[in-house]
């Protein structure tokens, strides 16, 4: 989502919502790719100046054998509606245009699908590190209103009408643009909590649920290009909190405890981040645009470095859950991207929309493995 990462310039935590916490991409560029670890297959033509791509077979993949590919097929179909439409040194379109013959609700299937049509290759770094950093970022959803009320009292913000002629130069820090007066009249939305509204400006996106029933939905708009800071470390250096509390729950409750102190803390950040209202009613359960331009799908989609991986391609993923040593081993689509994502071996894993998926992304900084899957 192109969202969340143009708010932090690169950023200095690995966790999304942990960048609250202590803390787009140029197009793949040619370099030189590995040789095949599997007699018979040739390397892939796609290469790329920061990871190499070594062909293995589907035994490999830790975990591709349990994976309900049946959950990843959506999101595969929604890569496939923008890569059948574009030429590139990867022939996309024939493998999308077979997928319309595959059942969606046959996992054997859809197995059989990927095995015969493509090739998997691991990925390693240009240092030849088969591991990297795994992390997590999650879409806020919110109870909120249009209008100001008792309940509903910390605003949202649109990009200033006045900044649209003339953007100042430095642009006003936040602490600056809350006291201006410049942003009376700009309210596009208005929650209850203001770690939550800070959460959502670091995520760049995000859904308030209206009193209604209808499903609001806030796009990026704009900063006011001052570079990000954490108002989570800021607790942190002043032992305010734990690590363990350095999540977006956590903060909540110190506000709470806090309340007049919660401004010094926010300012602590002085990057603003402004919001547009997205067209149409939107259901609670779709997935923000990622940088590919379709919706992200929860525990299916992943942000990568383009510079390493193709917008849209599969990619099988092998980490374990935050703070555990459980196994998370699954396929999925790389369709977003961000400055924060840097390196071949390197992923955003989107968990979906709310409070849990932002409970467990904020928690989110492990080892992984990955695997680049490309037509034959």
């Amino acid at each position: 989502m192109i969202s969340k990462f143009e708010l932090i310039p690169i950023s200095v935590f690995a966790i999304l919502i942990v960048s609250l916490i202590v803390g787009c991409s140029t197009p793949p560029t040619r370099g030189t790719g590995s040789r095949s670890s599997v007699p018979g297959v040739s390397p892939s033509s796609y290469s790329s100046s920061i990871a190499s791509f070594g062909a293995v077979s589907w035994q490999v993949l830790s975990g591709w054998q349990e994976d309900d590919l049946s959950q990843a097929w959506p999101a595969w179909l929604k890569s496939c509606d923008v890569l059948r439409k574009k030429s590139s040194e990867v022939n996309w379109r024939l493998v999308c245009v077979q997928a319309s013959n595959v059942s969606s609700h046959d996992t054997q299937a859809i197995r059989q699908y990927f095995e015969s049509n493509f090739q998997a290759y691991a990925i390693r770094t240009s240092s030849g590190n088969e591991t990297g950093l795994i992390t997590g970022y999650y879409e806020p959803m919110m109870n909120g209103s249009q209008t100001r009320t008792s309940t509903y009292g910390v605003p949202l913000y649109a990009y200033p009408n006045a900044w649209r002629k003339s953007k100042p130069s430095p642009a006003p820090t936040r602490a600056e643009l809350m006291s201006s007066g410049v942003l009376r009249g700009s309210e596009i939305a208005w929650i209850q909590d203001p770690v939550e509204a800070a959460s959502m400006q670091i995520q760049g996106s995000g859904k308030i649920r209206l009193e209604d029933g209808r499903i609001l939905r806030l796009g990026f708009a704009g900063t006011n290009d001052q570079p990000f800071k954490s108002s989570a470390q800021w607790l942190l250096d002043r032992k305010e909190i734990t690590r363990s509390e350095a999540t977006m729950q956590g903060m909540s409750k110190w506000a709470k405890r806090n309340p007049d102190r919660v401004n010094e803390m926010l300012n602590a950040n002085p990057r603003f981040v402004f919001f547009k209202e997205l067209p149409g009613n939107v259901a609670a359960d779709l997935g923000p645009n990622g940088a590919l331009g379709v919706p992200l799908t929860g525990e299916r989609s992943i942000a990568v470095d383009l510079q390493a991986i193709p917008l849209g391609a599969p990619v099988f993923l092998a980490t374990t859950k935050p703070l555990s040593n459980q196994a998370l081993q699954k396929l999925v689509m790389a369709q977003d991207t961000g400055k924060a994502i840097v390196g071949g071996v390197r992923a955003d894993y989107y968990w979906g929309s709310g409070d849990s998926a932002g409970e467990v992304a904020g928690r989110m900084k492990q080892n992984g493995r990955m695997w680049l899957l490309l037509p034959r």
